[in-house]
């Protein structure tokens, strides 16, 4: 890969990677930067773990020290969960390259441990902001338990990563694929620290060169569109589609100019299976077994996410004889529109 960026690095005498194990010189490489990103997140987890073991095994109770401590456990637990988009990155990027490589396997399992991981963090969270609902010494054992579990998690998860997972990308994955992945690294963001800009495009990912291909029309039974308009009008419409064939395969993503869900090019092609935590797999495949079967139309389900409410929908797409081409999830923020009432006219 050509040489994108200067930067310093944070791995060191990192316990984490094996000799023999590949490390990146270019600091701008995808797998440079999910390392150096292991590197500061083991650092914070073990000073939470350290944190937590001095106020466990004080022998005197100073309430101002206690509140200090806990400052500093609610800043590391903030910043875990900020952290978030070190794993969507691995999940909707990396794994999905892997898996176009043949390898399936040992993103699977890495991915039901991002879920285990998920989990601690977000009860380090709750428990540090929750200090005065706890009698002191409950509050002392649970935050000690919380914080050595996650950083002995991280240990052993970050290990396989740096020395089965990436090593097995870089033996697989192109100059020219790595150069796109980062790009749509660079769409997702980083935590812990910034890159610098990408430098280099891979050929053809340049969004501009896109709009210069001829634009053919495309007949509907009630008008015509230009290839580009349709692009344009399902990108403006306010919610998020995708289509999955009838192969199950991820064929379509529209591009809102806001997005709820992470949605990267990298899973066009995957099996929506593969887009989906291990544990929701068979409700996924559920739906549609029903709707090949014909026993549903419909699949829709409402959550609070993020603060919104949001509405989400599955439809089988079928022909005018009735054969199953495949299905498309419609994804729609509703959080304003349940707020309506009365009436708003024209004028």
């Amino acid at each position: 890969m050509t040489e994108l960026l200067g930067n310093k690095s944070y791995l060191g005498e990192m316990a984490l990677i094996e000799p023999g194990s590949v490390v990146p010189e270019d600091l701008a490489h995808p797998v440079r930067i999910l390392m150096e990103e292991h590197a500061i997140l083991i650092k914070h987890a073990e000073h939470a773990r350290k944190i937590a073991a001095s106020l466990k095994n004080a022998k005197i109770v100073d309430y101002e020290q206690i509140d200090n401590e806990v400052e500093k456990l609610q800043r590391i637990a903030e910043h875990f969960l900020k952290s978030e988009n070190h794993y969507q990155r691995e999940e909707n990027v990396l794994f999905p390259y892997l898996e176009k490589h043949g390898i399936t396997g040992p993103p699977a399992a890495m991915w039901i441990e991002h879920e285990t991981i998920k989990k601690t963090k977000s009860n380090l969270h709750t428990l540090v902001y929750n200090l005065k609902s706890l009698a002191i010494n409950d509050f002392f054992n649970q935050i000690a338990k919380t914080t050595d579990y996650l950083a002995t998690t991280l240990s052993a998860h970050y290990y396989k990563e740096n020395n089965v997972l990436f090593q097995m990308a870089l033996k697989t994955i192109t100059v020219e694929e790595w150069i796109v992945i980062r790009e749509e690294f660079d769409e997702l963001g980083f935590c812990c620290f910034a890159p610098e800009p990408l430098k280099s495009k891979a050929r053809g990912s340049d969004t501009g060169l896109v709009g210069t291909q001829a634009q053919g029309t495309i007949d509907f039974e009630y008008g015509s569109l230009l290839s580009g308009e349709v692009e344009a009008i399902l990108n403006t419409l306010p919610v998020e589609i995708t289509f999955i064939d009838s192969e199950d395969r991820v064929r379509y993503l529209n591009q809102p100019k806001e997005r709820l869900f992470i949605r990267t090019k990298a899973v066009l092609g995957r099996t929506v299976q593969q887009c989906h935590p291990q544990k929701s797999i068979h409700r996924v495949n559920q739906i549609l077994d029903d709707f090949k079967s014909g026993k549903r139309d419909v699949a829709e389900f409402w959550i609070n996410f993020r603060d919104r409410f949001v509405h989400i929908r599955f439809f089988p797409v079928r022909d005018q004889d009735g054969n199953y081409l495949g299905c498309i999830e419609i994804v729609q923020d509703i959080t304003d529109i349940k707020k309506i009432e009365g009436e708003k006219r024209l004028l």
